[in-house]
């Protein structure tokens, strides 16, 4: 198989459409075709179907684009590791990472780094995880520091920090008037993320799980970062790290609102492809990252 095929076929099986990849590859339609017909008479099966007016992958396609996959990480990992041999300490750093640790992790141990490594160049993504992982799948990230989830085949994570997820709201607010419960909660209006992402889903299920209403959205962000800021100014409960309220990071006028059994222990987990190649400065972040557990 010739790897600029293999290429060509990744691209069309991530758009679904011949002519979305003609475009993106400038590469006419009917090269595009040859390209197919070669791999698929190398495999012995059809690797696309018809679906509506575009294509889609059959399960031979979706073994192939596997493969394909591992075989493009193989060679980039090759190229990174022979132009790594003799270099030490130098190189491109590809991280994608959480706000809230992007806020509070990455700052000192960025520091540190530029101070072993001054010719090190890093690339910050900073997204939610359902952003990042994609990303990570598709080698366009070297790693990511995110919210701990189950294991999953091929990844590598470690400990990075452990932290606590509160109710919080302007220290004004109404609901500091008498001591509440989880149920006086859902008198309340709410800034949350999204569905689907971890502390909201924790959330979510945390009402559930007493018979309760779940929260009632009126703001919702993928924002992490504007939350804070917003729920000071407005008469919203939010649910957001303690880092906020507390130390240098505090931002006055946000307050924790004491309810049993509504924290949330969050562990954030720097992740990596499981046998991948990994460059010294690359580790070297990974070594700092997970320190920063052990001093916290």
């Amino acid at each position: 198989m010739d790897l600029r095929d293999l290429r060509y076929f990744e691209t069309i099986a991530e758009l679904q459409h011949l002519g979305r990849a003609s475009a993106r590859l400038h590469r006419s339609q009917p090269a595009l075709t040859s390209s197919i017909r070669r791999l698929e008479a190398d495999c012995g099966a059809a690797l696309f179907e018809k679906a509506g007016r575009g294509i889609r992958l059959t399960e031979a396609g979706k073994t192939l684009l596997r493969w394909a996959q591992r075989v493009r990480f193989d060679v980039e990992d090759a190229r990174r590791e022979l132009s790594a041999i003799g270099s030490g300490l130098t190189g491109h750093v590809r991280l994608g990472i959480v706000p809230t640790a992007a806020q509070f992790v990455l700052p000192s141990v960025a520091r540190q780094l530029l101070q072993e490594a001054p010719g090190v160049t890093l690339h910050t993504v900073v997204g939610l995880i359902d952003t990042l992982k994609p990303q990570l799948r598709a080698g366009e990230l070297d790693m990511m520091v995110g919210t701990a989830s189950a294991p999953e085949p091929g990844y590598e994570s470690r400990l990075v920090a452990e932290d606590m997820i509160v109710v919080a709201a302007s220290e004004r607010h109404d609901v500091f008037s008498k001591p509440v419960t989880l149920k006086d909660l859902t008198a309340f209006p709410w800034a949350l993320q999204p569905p689907g992402l971890p502390t909201r889903d924790w959330l979510d299920h945390t009402f559930d799980r007493k018979a309760l209403p779940r929260p009632r959205v009126q703001v919702e962000s993928t924002s992490l970062l504007m939350l804070p800021a917003l729920i000071v100014e407005t008469g919203l409960l939010s649910f957001v790290s303690r880092h906020h309220l507390q130390g240098q990071a505090r931002i006055h006028g946000l307050k924790e609102v004491p309810v049993k059994g509504a924290t949330m222990r969050r562990r954030l987990v720097v992740t990596y492809r499981e046998r991948s190649f990994i460059s010294p400065v690359a580790a070297r972040l990974i070594e700092l990252l997970s320190r920063s557990a052990s001093a916290a």
